[in-house]
């Protein structure tokens, strides 16, 4: 335990509309102080998917940390990317950007939701956003969550679109996209990246919107995600694998 540095807080304020506001309390907190010297270099160069998101890029230190990790994963690992931008842990927007730019041009795979397409490319139009970004950075898979309107994924020449799974006791939304972009990531560990096709995309997204819906029913975010059975009983029940959208 460190008596000065504490674990950061994130406080989700959600609107009556499900729109949110985030605060924290950390200045600084324990996740901005990881350093280059604590990477466990064996572990990075013999896992399957690196994942990193922009929160352990606001600080200079855990930055060159994440960096560095990124570097020695990148020759073996598939490389995913979720921005998750929460403007108040930054300086500036400026900064926000440059490293969201940093991370789009290491990955592989790009969880990215609707209102981050549209910050970041300044796009309203979510395809021509999409077709920005894989016309500036090489990124085989590219997800996009959209809330209510659903997700879609962009791969090659497909563009594949899946419904939501709207839930009547819907709490709060906080989690749902990590849920999201967790259950992509399972898909493409069964899978690989380099055989999808129409059929496989439909099938991982709708299962990773149903798992996501389930998490927007109770209170909280990691802790609460759903069992896989769980998963296929509401996929199961729901009986949406219509396929691909033009």
């Amino acid at each position: 335990m460190d008596e000065e540095v504490h674990t950061t807080l994130a406080l989700v304020h959600t609107f009556p509309d499900g729109d949110r506001d985030f605060s924290f309390y950390r200045n600084p907190g324990a996740d901005m102080m990881l350093r280059e010297e604590e990477l466990d270099e064996n572990f990075l160069k013999n896992t399957a998917i690196f994942h990193f998101g922009t929160l352990s890029m606001t600080d200079t230190g855990v930055r060159n940390a994440t960096k560095r990790a990124i570097e020695t994963a990148e020759g073996g690992a598939i490389i995913s990317f979720d921005p998750n931008l929460r403007p108040p842990l930054w300086r500036s927007l400026e900064e926000a950007k440059a490293q969201v730019a940093y991370g789009l041009s290491k990955c592989d795979i790009l969880k990215i939701s609707d209102n981050e397409i549209q910050w970041f490319t300044g796009e309203s139009n979510l395809d021509a956003g999409v077709s920005i970004l894989r016309s500036q950075y090489d990124i085989p898979l590219v997800l996009l969550s959209m809330g209510r309107e659903g997700s879609c994924a962009y791969y090659k020449d497909l563009r594949i679109q899946a419904a939501p799974f709207l839930q009547e006791n819907t709490i709060e939304t906080t989690g749902a996209g990590d849920t999201f972009g967790a259950c992509c990531l399972h898909y493409v560990l069964e899978y690989g990246l380099d055989v999808l096709d129409q059929q496989r995309l439909t099938q991982m997204l709708v299962f990773a919107n149903a798992a996501a819906s389930i998490v927007t029913t109770r209170k909280g975010a990691l802790r609460v995600m759903p069992a896989k059975e769980e998963v296929e009983r509401l996929v199961a029940q729901n009986s949406i694998m219509d396929g691909s959208c033009n």
